[in-house]
């Protein structure tokens, strides 16, 4: 994994950025001083983001991004780089092309506003509504758990321009924060609250013909596209966290006494620990064979199977260390505060569930891949 504690290097960018920030930086904070670092770029292949993401410079954001600041903080970046800014580059009215650009700057945040007020589970359920008029579009509808509501410029709203439940019935509008009939409410999320989350409603919003990002009745089929390398940050931050996670641990343990040595020469505490290592590795390995097609061709099953690994190996790790660290765990800021936080990893880009769906119904296709051919018979 990259080295998280460089500074600048020589014809770089200046990952001191990062470094100017109090650990309790909000996620707004920590956008902003990416782009000002020229950092948010090295997310994507050369330094475009409609070249599609970059595996090491998306891993090296997220790394150096969650090794500084809270779990709250590092969503609020990651949804941004994987997902949001990806589905602005639909955009290619005047309107999107400056959001994009200033966002990469860190001069603005965006929100993705995809999860409606109903299940987030259920996509094609959502009630948020645009009506496309001859010079105007008109959105009307509401948005909770969102990222970055509260601080964004600009919100990528997913919204129904058609009832039904089909595909074709979707589509994305760029809707600014200030527009007349946004509202923004803070979520009541002590553990999210550095990431902007918030609900939003949108009541007779109207703005311009060209802020469709894309074609019209094409939003499902985007957001499918970029989520799937949003499930794979969530798996690259997830390999981060547990790595960083662990060494906290394993010091901790190797620090506190117990009888005439330490609670890491205990067997039994060792090869709990050794568990939660292979656990990483196992997600390790899963994010290099898959990365690639995710990256290159947006692989749905690829994507789902990072995504459902990612879920359990967090709330694997975190919550054997939560055990390991025993009642120092409980304090501010914590093993068992990260472990709340963590339990993001489940739900968010796809709750555990909707990713083994996706597996189960690729169940042929996946026993079917032939198998290695130093094993064959």
């Amino acid at each position: 994994m990259p080295d998280t504690s460089r500074g600048k290097r020589p014809g770089g960018p200046d990952w001191t950025a990062l470094d100017a920030l109090p650990a309790d930086a909000g996620g707004d904070q920590v956008w902003a001083a990416l782009g000002r670092g020229g950092l948010t770029a090295r997310a994507y292949r050369d330094g475009s983001v409609g070249a599609g993401a970059d595996l090491e410079g998306l891993a090296g954001l997220l790394a150096a991004v969650d090794a500084r600041f809270s779990i709250a903080a590092t969503l609020s970046v990651s949804v941004q780089l994987a997902t949001a800014l990806p589905v602005l580059t639909a955009g290619a009215a005047p309107a999107a092309r400056s959001a994009l650009d200033e966002a990469l700057a860190g001069r603005t945040a965006i929100s993705l506003a995809a999860s409606d007020v109903t299940a987030g589970t259920d996509l094609t359920a959502l009630r948020t509504e645009v009506r496309i008029e001859d010079d105007a579009l008109v959105v009307t509808g509401g948005k909770n758990w969102i990222a970055n509501a509260t601080t964004a410029g600009h919100h990528l709203v997913l919204a129904r321009h058609r009832p039904g439940r089909h595909f074709t019935h979707f589509t994305w509008v760029l809707v600014p924060a200030g527009a007349p009939g946004v509202a923004v409410t803070p979520a009541e999320s002590a553990l999210f609250a550095d990431s902007g989350a918030g609900h939003l409603t949108f009541d007779g919003v109207r703005v311009g013909r060209d802020q469709v990002l894309g074609r019209v009745g094409f939003g499902l089929p985007l957001f499918a596209r970029h989520i799937a390398t949003e499930r794979l940050a969530g798996a690259q931050w997830g390999v981060s966290l547990c790595r960083r996670v662990l060494r906290d641990t394993q010091l901790h343990l190797a620090t506190r006494a117990h009888g005439d040595g330490t609670l890491w020469d205990l067997d039994a505490v060792r090869q709990r620990f050794a568990r939660c290592l292979l656990r990483l590795r196992e997600l390790q390995a899963l994010v290099a064979e898959f990365g690639e097609p995710v990256v290159a061709g947006y692989d749905a099953t690829a994507a789902a199977t990072l995504k459902a690994a990612a879920g359990a190996t967090v709330s694997e790790v975190l919550t054997e260390c939560g055990q390991l660290w025993g009642a120092a765990g409980f304090a501010t800021g914590g093993i068992q505060e990260v472990r709340a936080q963590a339990a993001l990893f489940g739900i968010g880009g796809g709750a555990n569930e909707v990713v083994l769906g996706v597996l189960a119904d690729a169940a042929e296709s996946i026993l079917a891949e032939p198998a290695r051919p130093d094993i064959l018979r």
